[in-house]
Parts: structure tokens; C-alpha cells; sequence
């Protein structure tokens, strides 16, 4: 019987060790998802920023595509108008269509300069 008690008193204890251990386990892997969560919360803010520093130089720079595109409009009317011009017609609205005989006229230039 007194072999029975020191069985069980070392089944007790071995089984306590092994709670210890697992408690030790525990303890590791809540520090470890601390870690992670934190570690998280830190990209999921850097990526905000991100975000929106990319969208606000996106911002910009379609706005700077918009003004290029205001200064210097393209297509293919204006490549015609400008094909036009070049061979000596007028292309402004007050003589368009006649033939330029003094050189340069200041009404075409600056519609193609619009």
C-alpha cells in the first residue's frame, strides 16, 4: 500500500511538471501573438499611409495630366488643323479657310497655341 501511495504522489507530481511546462508554452506563444498583433497593427498603419500618399501623388499627377493636356491638346483635328496652317490656310475663325498671303497670322497661333 505504501508503494501504491509514492506511485501515486509521483504521478501527481510528474503530471504537475508537465502543466508547468504547458503553462510555460502558453505563456510563450500569448507573448508571441502579442508580438504579432502589434507587429500587424504597424503594417496595417504603414500601408494606410501608403496608401494614401500613392493616392494623393496619383491625384497629382493625373491633375498634371489634365493641365498637359489643356496646354497641349492632341488629336487628330488638331494635328489637321496644324497640317492645315502649315500648307498657308487660315484655320482661325475670322478668315478660316482663305489662303494666308502675309505670313504669320497671330488668330491661328493662338488657337493652335490653346
Amino acid at each position: 500500500m505504501a508503494l501504491d501511495k509514492q506511485r501515486l504522489f509521483q504521478q501527481v507530481t510528474g503530471t504537475e511538471e508537465q502543466v508547468e511546462k504547458l503553462y510555460r508554452e502558453i505563456n510563450h506563444l500569448k507573448d508571441a501573438v502579442v508580438e504579432l498583433l502589434e507587429e500587424n497593427k504597424n503594417l496595417l498603419l504603414e500601408n494606410q499611409h501608403l496608401r494614401a500618399r500613392l493616392q494623393k501623388t496619383g491625384d497629382s499627377k493625373e491633375a498634371q495630366k489634365k493641365q498637359d493636356k489643356k496646354q497641349h491638346p492632341v488629336g487628330e483635328g488638331y494635328d489637321n488643323l496644324a497640317r492645315l496652317y502649315q500648307e498657308g490656310f487660315h484655320i482661325c475663325n475670322v478668315h478660316y479657310g482663305s489662303v494666308r498671303t502675309e505670313g504669320d497670322c497671330l488668330f491661328c497661333l493662338s488657337f493652335l497655341n490653346k
